[in-house]
């Protein structure tokens, strides 16, 4: 059984919390967010620290407030020092190229692809074979990163596509005459 929820959350210097009728705010310098408690536990704030507690010791109670404290944990750390995911992408002539609120992705196929980066996560491209997503929410982009990896993932030959940059991939044997 897991004792997730009994570890408090530590609230870092420069960030606020804010608890009422089962709704938690944090604010911090990269962002705010906002995550609304699920009935069956109660979060409680005391000196820099929050605690979610079950309404009773049945099973399903106490693994939601594991749950809820994991995303209060990943809010926390979220709005102070935000998230990220790095790709790379591995082929001739697959490029990519941030332009705004737009990422253009040249991956080998009859056409370029425009993928349109939703509010809240930044694409960033440092050289034309590498991509770093970041933002606030843990979940966003982590979606954003899959989503991209999507448009050509990894092929098991020659390794060729868009994988996570801490990806291993494994290559399969070629076929022997």
């Amino acid at each position: 059984m897991s004792r997730v929820a009994k570890k408090p959350v530590d609230i870092p210097a420069g960030v606020s919390l804010s608890l009422d009728a089962g709704k938690v705010t944090v604010k911090g310098m990269k962002g705010t967010m906002e995550l609304q408690l699920h009935p069956t536990v109660q979060a409680v704030a005391e000196n820099n620290q929050v605690k979610v507690v079950p309404a009773s010791e049945e099973a399903h109670h106490r693994a939601m407030a594991g749950t809820m404290r994991a995303l209060l944990q990943n809010m926390v750390m979220g709005v102070s020092q935000g998230f990220e995911r790095k790709l790379q992408l591995v082929g001739v002539g697959y490029r990519a190229q941030a332009q705004g609120a737009v990422l253009n992705l040249t991956l080998g196929f009859s056409h370029p692809v425009a993928f349109e980066v939703p509010k809240g996560v930044s694409v960033e491209t440092p050289s034309q074979t590498d991509i770093i997503v970041k933002g606030v929410d843990k979940q966003q982009v982590g979606q954003v990163a899959a989503k991209i990896r999507a448009f050509r993932p990894p092929e098991p030959y020659k390794g060729k596509g868009v994988r996570y940059a801490d990806e291993v991939i494994v290559l399969k044997e070629a076929k022997k005459k």
